[in-house]
């Protein structure tokens, strides 16, 4: 008989936050969710703590079987401090979240950056099972990285390894470059709004009628649907942001060689639209070998691979123990 064990995992997001009690099988027994208070840093630290009682409470498992409580953050965790930055939550700014968490939660605590548990989750539970390099590329508002090199996640010397939107992929500088880096600015979801609604102002296409007309409400979601609607301009949008996502993405290949790239994010559920080309890209930029062994592959969790992953990271941290 499996003796069980328990850990609840905390992804917390710039829009919401999600709590799940997770067993050491990989078994979701309750999530919730909770949309993250923006203008009160406090309120917000709260929340993370309220949605962990909440999943816990739902799930009906007693505290005493809970191992620990995983947390990760849309930013950096800086392990020598144990603070956080999370850019996309105000007040944010180098919080010692975990000992602010420890008065309300009744378990161990273990902090992180959404990425590691990104690219945990999924080779414990989804796309990259059974191997031990294996990178995670989201692909959403923003773009970051989770690492795992021989089965060990790279955190780097400050916690910010991963932070791949700020490859440098076009030697002609533009400003908003020096905010977010050149492959976010160029490849992330913004970057494909942007990209559409500019050619939809110059060409007719079928962006700006599922925008209602209107150019500044095309969306990445627009461009992707007008895309399945077989719409040439909103397919050539995609095309230039898979050549950015390819050229990435083979920087991230040849200088570590993993397995698996696994693509995850709100962008990358426009799926084969971007995923084809995007492996092209990969074989014609990547070091020969890595491409050719390498394996790049959407991601089976979705939304769950934070909750399972930050439930991993406190799993793992009390078998440590």
């Amino acid at each position: 008989m499996i003796d069980l064990r328990y850990a609840v995992g905390v992804d917390v997001g710039g829009t919401k936050i999600a709590a799940a009690v997770v067993d050491s099988e990989g078994r979701i027994h309750k999530k919730v969710k909770i949309a993250t208070e923006k203008n009160d840093r406090d309120q917000s630290v709260a929340q993370v703590a309220r949605a962990a009682q909440e999943a816990v409470a739902s799930a009906g498992v007693p505290w005493e079987r809970i191992s620990g409580i995983g947390v990760v953050v849309p930013g950096i965790y800086y392990p020598q401090t144990g603070k956080v930055w999370a850019p996309n939550l105000p007040g944010w700014d180098h919080i010692p979240l975990r000992e602010w968490l420890e008065p309300q939660l009744p378990r161990p605590i273990v902090a992180d950056s959404d990425r590691s548990a990104y690219v945990l989750g999924e080779q414990w539970l989804g796309a990259a099972r059974g191997f031990r390099d294996v990178v995670f590329v989201g692909v959403g508002t923003g773009i970051g990285a989770g690492i795992l090199t021989g089965g060990r996640l790279c955190r780097g010397a400050e916690g910010i390894a991963g932070a791949v939107g700020w490859f440098a992929l076009n030697p002609a500088p533009k400003e908003i470059y020096r905010q977010i880096g050149c492959f976010e600015a160029e490849a992330a979801g913004p970057a494909v709004a942007r990209r559409g609604a500019d050619l939809a102002g110059r060409v007719p296409s079928r962006m700006l009628e599922l925008a209602g007309g209107c150019l500044s409400s095309i969306t990445a979601e627009t461009v992707v649907e007008a895309a399945r609607r077989n719409d040439e301009p909103a397919r050539r949008v995609l095309e230039e942001t898979a050549k950015y996502l390819g050229m990435g993405i083979a920087n991230i290949v040849s200088i570590l060689n993993p397995q698996i790239v696994v693509l995850g994010g709100g962008l990358m559920q426009a799926g084969d639209l971007l995923l084809d080309p995007l492996r092209r890209e990969v074989r014609e930029w990547a070091q020969p070998l890595a491409a050719r062994s390498v394996r790049i592959e959407l991601t089976q969790l979705g939304e769950d691979a934070g909750v399972l992953g930050s439930a991993r990271l406190a799993l793992e941290e009390n078998r440590v123990r």
